[in-house]
């Protein structure tokens, strides 16, 4: 069954399979240069799991839970 990043442990790597969500959220994402085949590294989870804190091509951001959830992620190859 598919992972979403909202998932992931901190410390882990993983590479974006699919993203969710339509219009202005998927867009939102993509922005960030969440894309299908990029790597991203979990950094941080703040204790309540939100945010989650992550590395996507050499920069640091901050995903809210539910924008993490969205993103559809498997182990790094």
């Amino acid at each position: 069954m598919p992972k979403t990043l909202k998932e992931i442990k901190p410390g882990q790597t993983v590479q974006v399979r699919k993203l969710g969500g339509e219009g202005a959220l998927k867009r939102r994402i993509m922005d960030m240069g969440i894309v299908k085949g990029v790597e991203i590294q979990v950094r941080k989870v703040a204790p309540l799991g939100d945010p989650i804190e992550v590395t996507v091509r050499g920069y640091e951001l901050s995903l809210r839970k539910e924008d993490a959830a969205m993103i559809e992620v498997e182990p790094k190859t």
